[in-house]
């Protein structure tokens, strides 16, 4: 079976995100959503794999990116 490597790669952003956000100084308000968005992107990746339709896995790799966009801002 071929590697899902968008799969890996946002699991690793899931990761890097919450070491990071161990070692910075930051409000907590702001770590929180810092990781919620980071994690988000790799559940939601791992959801469009099993999507309902094609409709349904494309919005969840749309919802995908937002939270990749909110986590780079």
């Amino acid at each position: 079976m071929a590697k899902n490597y968008l799969l890996i790669y946002s699991e690793q952003l899931a990761t890097d995100t919450e070491l990071l956000c161990q070692n910075i100084k930051a409000p907590s308000n702001t770590l929180f959503q810092i990781r919620k968005s980071s994690s988000s992107v790799y559940a939601n990746i791992r959801e469009a794999n099993y999507g309902q339709s094609k409709a349904n896995m494309l919005s969840k790799f749309e919802i995908a990116l937002k939270e990749c966009s909110e986590t780079e801002g």
